[in-house]
């Protein structure tokens, strides 16, 4: 089965003279995604961007820690492993080069997850890596995804 996507990107930032120089327009721009609210964003403060709105790479490494935290709760659920809070601190490393070009080199997501049960806790760290084989966006990337979970009991 095959699934699209679609995301539609306004620029906003034509400050009147368009991009006649680098320092004369805004990054400013509008993800609108059918049905649901536009996101307001920019570039990265480092790329002249307003850090007030979403950047594309603050966006990539919260698409990679959801993914995987969704997938991570489905596994546990049909694993009858209960979560009662999972919490993730996501980074993710990108090397600019000279010629002002980049990539991400690695993304580090930490897991925080509570569970119901002792009996559950050494099947919730294993399910992490069955999460990271069945992430969508994990096996889309061509750089290594890591995570580093911490598993907590909800009544020690």
């Amino acid at each position: 089965m095959t699934h699209r996507y679609s995301a539609t990107i306004t620029w906003t930032g034509n400050r009147g003279t368009g991009t006649s120089a680098y320092t004369a327009y805004d990054r400013y721009h509008i993800i609108s995604i059918a049905g649901k609210p536009d996101i307001l964003g920019s570039s990265d403060p480092a790329f002249r961007g307003d850090p007030a709105r979403h950047n594309p790479e603050d966006s990539f490494v919260a698409s990679l820690s959801a993914c995987h935290m969704l997938w991570y709760l489905h596994l546990c659920a049909v694993n009858h492993v209960t979560v009662e809070s999972y919490l993730d601190r996501a980074e993710g490393i990108m090397v600019e080069h000279k010629d002002g070009s980049g990539e991400f080199t690695e993304v580090i997501l930490h897991p925080e997850v509570v569970v119901r049960d002792a009996a559950m806790m050494a099947r919730a760290v294993t399910l992490h890596d069955d999460a990271k084989k069945m992430c969508f966006l994990s096996r889309s990337v061509n750089f290594p995804v890591h995570h580093q979970p911490v598993i907590k009991l909800l009544h020690p």
